[in-house]
């Protein structure tokens, strides 16, 4: 079954800094929460041990308690974010909690790419554009995924690097299930032309 995602393609928002290095996947979602097949929801539990008290009342002081995921879409964290396990309900609680892109200087492997599969951009820069990007998280970035470009207020302009088939998914909102649904009628068409097609 394929599945279907908010599309990703000109944005502009506010930064989620979490400065703190190998943030890994049980952070992100502690195991407990693992047992759900399903996306919906899993926002509520992203960095569950670091946002409530064991009673499960909010943390006053967690940024992540106090922002607006509307207005701060992109997140922000430290080298070698997603590291540890594989799941992807990290990056689908990531999603479902409303960010659509994450920067580090590091990104784990696995982590980028089920997020790249699961509707979430994982971006790697340099040093000195993610000090540019946590020293004033309250300024506007604009990620454009068709040119993938990082934009600041200040006209610096960042190109990002991206291979081709996960950022066409991205920007038409699909997996690659979806992606290859989505061209059955020309599929087919090539199957009739080349004498290809199913007996």
């Amino acid at each position: 079954m394929s599945s279907n995602q908010e599309p990703i393609n000109t944005f502009s928002s506010r930064l989620v800094v979490l400065p703190e290095a190998n943030i890994d996947t049980d952070q992100i979602i502690p195991a407990r929460f693992l047992t759900t097949t399903t996306k919906a929801g899993l926002g509520k539990v992203a960095f569950n041990d670091w946002r409530y008290n064991n009673d499960g009342s909010l943390k006053a002081d967690c940024i992540l308690n106090i922002i607006d995921p509307e207005e701060h879409r992109i997140l922000v964290g430290g080298n070698n974010f997603g590291c540890g396990s594989s799941r992807e309900h990290a990056p689908w609680a990531l999603t479902d909690y409303g960010f659509k892109a994450v920067i580090s200087t590091e990104i784990a492997d696995i982590f980028r790419s089920n997020s790249l599969k699961n509707g979430l951009l994982p971006i790697v820069v340099p040093q000195d554009i993610h000090d540019k990007l946590t020293k004033n998280p309250q300024q506007r970035v604009t990620i454009d995924l068709e040119a993938c470009e990082l934009r600041f207020e200040d006209g610096t302009v960042f190109v990002f690097q991206i291979d081709a088939f996960s950022r066409q998914c991205l920007l038409e909102g699909v997996d690659a299930m979806g992606w290859i649904l989505n061209r059955v009628s020309s599929i087919e068409a090539y199957e009739q032309r080349t004498g290809k097609a199913a007996a």
